[in-house]
């Protein structure tokens, strides 16, 4: 191959790399969210289980069904945290394959196509658990003295 050819190869790896690693740059923004969500349900959690212990009757169950729900959102937030986890390392293992394929000649769409829909896959089902996340918060909360 022709230092020119090749170095046209590896340009071309280049920009079909490109729409990769915007997708990446969301997944990561979207991480962000996820991951302080899952610090403000925890340190919501710690605040209750330091008041659980000090209330009685009505109030402890009040707080008992708190901490409950916080535990169903945890489990959902970091459900989401893990599938979005996983669709940003098959964005990664796909533009690694994508680089390596620039110095090869097999032909690897059938595995860039399989990473890339396992990819939205793991992000469509994390994108579910995060809504899911949100519907139980909205559900659980209250406004006002009760």
């Amino acid at each position: 191959m022709q230092p020119d050819t090749r170095i046209s190869a590896i340009a071309h790896v280049i920009q079909l790399a490109i729409a990769p690693v915007f997708m990446l740059t969301g997944i990561a923004s979207l991480l962000g969210v996820l991951t302080s969500r899952l610090a403000r349900i925890i340190d919501r959690a710690r605040a209750l289980e330091d008041r659980f212990i000090d209330v009685t009757g009505e109030h402890k169950h009040l707080l008992g069904s708190d901490l409950l729900m916080l535990s169903r959102r945890a489990r959902h937030i970091n459900r989401a945290i893990s599938l979005c986890t996983i669709a940003a390392l098959l964005v990664c293992l796909m533009i690694a394959i994508l680089f390596i394929s620039g110095f090869f000649s097999y032909d690897i769409s059938r595995i860039v196509a399989t990473c890339f829909v396992l990819s939205m896959a793991a992000l469509i089902t994390g994108l579910l658990s995060f809504l899911r996340e949100v519907q139980l918060a909205t559900r659980s909360l209250r406004i006002g003295p009760h």
